[in-house]
């Protein structure tokens, strides 16, 4: 066996090996290490190997699935060998002691999903790979989603692959062995042979796969993107899907059509997902309202998918704004859409071989629902564009559905292997069957009560097993009964508590229910594969019907969250700008929400005279909100929705760039200022006139001399060589000098107060720069000990006379008291005048309310001292 096993092992590579050991899947040595410690199941032995025991886990087949998931979300592989033959066909071929034969039957991968308890049904679930053919520079990346069938290919510039990849979000990555891996942008790589990333073997890969003599047909592609989708295509074949997957012809995407959104930027603004990888907290998850699950996977493309064509981002709006302004009919369309199951996924199950009775269901549920929303919409004479031409998509069904209706009962199982699916009256033939075998159990139960009379067992049971088949039980006592020789029965088992017999009757009574039953599973299972055939044959039609639907979900849900968060419909303009009047972040404006508290919209006006902007302020006042928001609405905008803003005008972004939050990348050695620096140079290097960019603290992580000249060298910079549209927001106050020098930079801050000592922050952005940073008054609110603000008081005092008398910015320090004596100095003067207050009073003298007065003045006191 452990010969068989390392054979397999062999071909199985770095993923765990499910090895078939009857009513479970076994795995040993590392395997079954890595699998306990994932699934925290008990790790055993099995028999010796080199003289030690041999690691063991297992899980029972029945429950595989739930154990893979597990496994595939710990970033693990999963080869699953199966017994190719039964037991007796093992010994009529090698005699008694013949080893059953297991062969790998599929690698389960991260990429490669279609069951659905393995996929997360409101996010797309991709698998890619990457290719660089010549010496052009240039990189294609191909992407194919199986569960759906959606497969795209881009050639991007070499220096623009993460962002890619962070667009696309792969579960898997197919990278040439020897070739440089990305360093970001997906959850696994996987190192495949260089053959399998040749242009020529792709293109054969490819005309295999959709059944074509020339891919031409499909459009024009480089030997690049040949290479790439052929790699995926050859994949699949090695992971045991091969032809027998879903994927539409592929579509060739052009980088130009997208706007730009690197990596950092994108975890930075949480698009689709948090810092922390989370979907609960990001953009998406905040405006999501879909009903549908294609829809939300839509949402989540469109999000992470800027357009940069006006004309398509107009017929977006115009949808969305049609259904905004009728509330009736988005609330039908809703209702329609709501009750529609997730069909596209449904049909990569049965496109692959994994479908069933009930994946024919959703198909019919969903073209039966699509039909009946394309005659309600047929009948608006005002339809938006998009729609009316994206309406003919959901036509053609009518005969599948109405076969499938007629096939099926309203909830088919599962599992097809018990039958019943099939509904009465669409084959005669079955429903004989049927009725056969209920005539036999009908005859069976007349056996029973004739038995029971017949014997005077009160007790006697007819029962059925998979081994023994339709049996006699009756309890020990009663056996000899049925054991003399003139009873009619033939003993079959004896167990502790009861004794098993048959009979003549019963045996010809149970033959036919057995035949009639076979033969009807039979009947069945032919019918589910020619309704599959059906189905599979209208693939890309059907395909095409749950896009149209998905898009129509998305415009009704963000029309639902427009109308009920006061959103706008953002104007766009030829010209480079950005005019935003009440903007508001939507996820913190949610958060907010929750807690009763109200958030504080704030203006924008970046345009060709005025396109940079300077934002001071203290820390917690807002700066960083106001940016990010600014940024969000953008791509909110031409996603082809509204945004959260009184009203908004922009011209279009092609790139947009965000430098906001301190991160670190030790891993990849860099500090948290090298990484800042990185992705400045990032900006400045790529931003066009028609790219915006929010900057924030941009040099904080240096000395200050250093970080000011960075700064103020970054300002000039975005200022009169990349010309776009800027807010940078920052505490270095001499960099407001600049406003002197360059024309398009206008000074604004966010504005606070202290009152009473306490700061106040009104997150309100106005006009010129602030009076001072409050950064101690920031400390001081965050509790930092009193001493210390104390000690930065006065070393404040004398950085600034220092300033003042010789322009040096450390100047004046050399006589300033140590830190010691200021802080002793500080708090003795609290502790006597505590001393004092606490020494005049009488605790047993004071009524209530006179000690709630006097607790208020010791409160009042210590702050004082302060």
């Amino acid at each position: 066996m452990m010969a068989q096993y390392w054979s397999l092992k062999d071909k199985a590579g770095d993923c765990l090996l499910f090895y078939r050991m009857g009513d479970f899947f076994e795995l040993f040595f590392d395997d079954a290490k890595a699998a306990a410690a994932t699934l925290d199941i008990a790790l055993t032995s099995r028999g010796e190997h080199g003289g030690e025991p041999v690691p063991m886990c297992g899980v029972p087949v029945h429950a595989a699935e739930s154990y893979l998931a597990r496994l595939i979300r710990a970033g693990h592989r999963v080869a699953i060998a199966e017994q190719v033959e039964s037991p007796a066909e093992a010994k009529a071929r090698g005699g008694s002691k013949a080893l059953v034969a297991r062969a790998i039957v599929r690698f389960v991968t991260a990429g490669t999903l279609t069951e659905e308890a393995l996929l997360e049904g409101r996010s797309a679930n991709r698998l890619a790979a990457l290719a660089e053919v010549g010496s052009e520079g240039e990189v294609s990346i191909a992407a194919a989603d199986i569960s759906t069938g959606r497969f795209e290919v881009v050639a991007v510039r070499r220096e623009a692959v993460d962002a890619e990849l962070a667009r696309l979000a792969p579960s898997e990555l197919l990278v040439s062995e020897g070739a440089e891996a990305p360093v970001a942008g997906a959850r696994q790589i996987v190192r495949r042979p260089a053959g399998e990333f040749a242009s020529t073997a792709g293109q054969k890969r490819l005309e295999a796969l959709f059944g074509v003599q020339t891919l031409d047909g499909f459009g024009s592609f480089s030997r690049g993107e040949i290479a790439a989708m052929g790699a995926i295509a050859a994949y699949l074949d090695h992971v045991g899907t091969g032809s027998a997957v879903f994927l539409q012809p592929p579509l060739r995407v052009s980088a130009s059509d997208r706007m730009a959104i690197d990596a950092a930027t994108r975890e930075s603004l949480e698009l689709v997902r948090t810092m922390a990888g989370a979907r609960d907290g990001s953009l998406l998850a905040t405006i999501d309202r879909t009903v549908t699950a294609a829809g939300a996977r839509l949402l989540a493309d469109d999000l992470a998918s800027p357009l940069t064509d006006k004309g398509a981002i107009l017929e977006r709006l115009d949808l969305v704004d049609s259904l905004a302004r009728d509330a009736l009919w988005r609330g039908e369309l809703r209702a329609t859409l709501r009750a529609l199951p997730d069909a596209g996924r449904a049909l990569g199950r049965l496109v692959a071989g994994r479908g069933g009775p009930r994946d024919l269901a959703q198909l019919r549920d969903a073209l039966g629902g699509a039909r009946l929303l394309r005659e309600h919409l047929a009948r608006r004479a005002d339809l938006p564009p998009l729609l009316a031409r994206l309406l003919p998509g959901l036509d053609g069904h009518g005969a599948l559905v109405d076969e499938l209706t007629r096939a099926l009962i309203e909830t088919p199982p599962v599992d097809a292997a018990q039958g019943g699916y099939i509904a009465e009256g669409y084959d005669h033939g079955l429903d004989a069957l049927r009725e056969t075998a209920r005539d036999g159990r009908k005859a069976i139960a007349v056996l029973e009560a004739g038995y029971r009379d017949r014997t005077g067992i009160a007790s006697l049971k007819i029962r059925h097993n998979g081994v023994l088949g339709y049996h006699v039980e009756v309890p020990a006592k009663h056996a000899d009964t049925l054991m003399a020789p003139d009873s009619g029965f033939t003993h079959r088992q004896t167990l502790a508590g009861v004794v098993r017999f048959n009979s003549a009757d019963l045996h010809e009574a149970a033959s036919r229910v057995t035949q009639a039953g076979v033969h009807a599973l039979a009947a069945e299972a032919a019918h589910l594969e020619t309704l599959t055939e059906q189905a599979t044959q209208r693939r890309e039609a059907i395909a095409a019907s749950c896009d149209v639907l998905a898009r129509i979900d998305v415009a009704a849900a963000l029309a639902d969250h427009a109308m009920s968060h006061n959103w706008c419909r953002p104007d766009l303009a030829d010209e480079p700008c950005l005019d935003v009047s009440g903007g508001r972040h939507p996820v913190v404006e949610a958060t907010l929400a929750k807690s009763g508290e109200r958030f504080v919209p704030n203006d924008v006006s970046l345009s060709e005279a005025d396109r940079l902007w300077l934002v001071t302020g203290p820390n917690m006042g807002g700066k960083s909100t106001f940016l990010r928001q600014n940024a969000l609405i953008v791509v909110l905008a031409q996603a082809g929705g509204f945004v959260p803003a009184a009203s908004a005008k922009l011209g279009l972004v092609d790139r947009l760039f965000s430098r906001v939050g301190a991160s670190d990348n030790l891993a990849r050695g860099r500090s948290t200022f090298m990484v800042e620096m990185v992705e400045t140079a990032a900006i400045l290097a790529q931003a066009t006139p028609q790219s915006f960019v929010i900057l924030d603290e941009v040099g904080r992580g240096t000395s200050t001399y250093d970080g000011l000249a960075l700064a103020w060298s970054v300002v000039e910079a975005v200022h009169e060589v990349n010309r776009c549209r800027c807010l940078f927001a920052t505490h270095y106050h001499e960099l407001t000098r600049l406003a002197e020098t360059l024309n398009a930079l206008s000074l604004h801050h966010v504005r606070a107060r202290e009152w009473q000592g306490d700061l106040v922050l009104l997150h309100e952005v106005a006009e010129g720069p602030a009076d001072r940073s409050y950064g101690l008054a920031v400390a001081r609110l965050a509790g930092v000990p009193a001493g210390v603000v104390k000690r930065a008081e006065a070393v404040l005092a004398k950085l600034e006379a220092g300033r003042e008398a010789t322009g040096g910015l450390a100047a004046g320090l050399d006589d300033l008291p140590l830190f010691a004596a200021t802080l002793a100095a500080a708090p003795a003067a609290a502790k006597d005048a505590l001393r004092e207050a606490l020494g005049a009073i009488d605790p047993d003298a004071l009524a209530p309310r006179e000690a709630l007065d006097t607790l208020y003045a010791l409160k009042r006191l210590m702050a004082d001292e302060a």
